[in-house]
C-alpha cells in the first residue's frame, strides 16, 4: 500500500478533473477523514483518507511548510 503525505494548505492534483474543469484542490482538514475544497469552484468536499489517496496524482506543498 502506498501512503500519500499531505497536510493542512497542501494542492492536490486528481486523476480525474471535477465536474467543474478543475483537477486542483486544496487540503483543509486532514486526518482519517480529510476535507478539501475545489480551486475551481470552491466546493468543498468531506472524504475517507483512503479513498481520497487513491485518487491523487499529484501533491505540492504549501509555500513554506517544508517538510
Amino acid at each position: 500500500m502506498n501512503i500519500v503525505k499531505f497536510g493542512v494548505g497542501d494542492t492536490l492534483i486528481m486523476k480525474k478533473k471535477h465536474p467543474c474543469s478543475s483537477d486542483a484542490f486544496r487540503v483543509l482538514r486532514a486526518g482519517s477523514d480529510c476535507r478539501i475544497v475545489c480551486l475551481g469552484c470552491s466546493r468543498d468536499l468531506t472524504l475517507e483518507r483512503r479513498a481520497l489517496e487513491k485518487m491523487i496524482k499529484k501533491v505540492i506543498p504549501q509555500e513554506g511548510n517544508a517538510e
